[in-house]
């Protein structure tokens, strides 16, 4: 009987021993799929704000034109950029090109200032107050999107989860940061 017991308490031990890793393994795993479907779908709301906002731009660069028909290159830059972000596949690229529509954007708002009739429009104005509120809630939408990547890369960065990450060959996700080119001041030439 004695015997007995110490079998059965040893293959219980083991078993314990065994499925306590397992359920953290499931767990870990069951946890990172649900943020890595949060943050999919984050980046999804991300893209709605984008698409968003590159609807609005060529009611905008029209309404600009009319009154400053000679500023081709920034309207070029704008078209450039804004067909950049159509084709951008992955973060990086998403970023990269808005950071160059935003500076092309940022241009455009120099030479509106030389314009004194255009801030007059009305059309104008309702534009201008359309894109504000869509990079207020485009803002919103990519810091969402960066703090449910940060939790994400914690998780699989983490002991026990890095164990873990490395078993399912699980990588980093990037942040929907600004490339280091386009943190430099752009210089408008008149």
């Amino acid at each position: 009987m004695n015997k007995l017991f110490i079998v059965l308490a040893v293959v219980v031990v083991l078993i314990i021993l065994i499925m306590i890793p397992v359920g953290m393994y499931f767990g870990f795993y069951n946890s990172v799929t649900v943020l890595r479907n949060e943050t999919e779908a984050q980046m999804k709301q991300v893209d709605n704000q984008l698409q968003r906002r590159y609807d609005l731009i060529p009611n905008l660069v029209n309404t600009v034109k009319g009154y400053a028909a000679h500023e081709k290159e920034i309207f070029t830059n704008i078209a450039d950029a804004r067909g950049r972000m159509m084709q951008a596949g992955n973060v990086r690229e998403k970023a990269a090109a808005d950071a160059a529509l935003t500076s092309a954007l940022s241009r455009l708002m120099v030479v509106v200032e030389n314009y004194p009739q255009l801030k007059a429009n009305e059309q104008f104005n309702r534009l201008m107050d359309n894109l504000e509120g869509t990079e207020n809630r485009l803002a919103v939408e990519r810091k969402r999107y960066n703090d449910l990547v940060k939790e994400y890369n914690n998780k699989i960065q983490l002991f026990p989860g890095s164990i873990f990450a490395g078993m399912m060959g699980l990588q980093k996700m990037d942040y929907f940061e600004v490339p280091q080119s386009a943190r430099e001041n752009p210089q408008v030439k008149f």
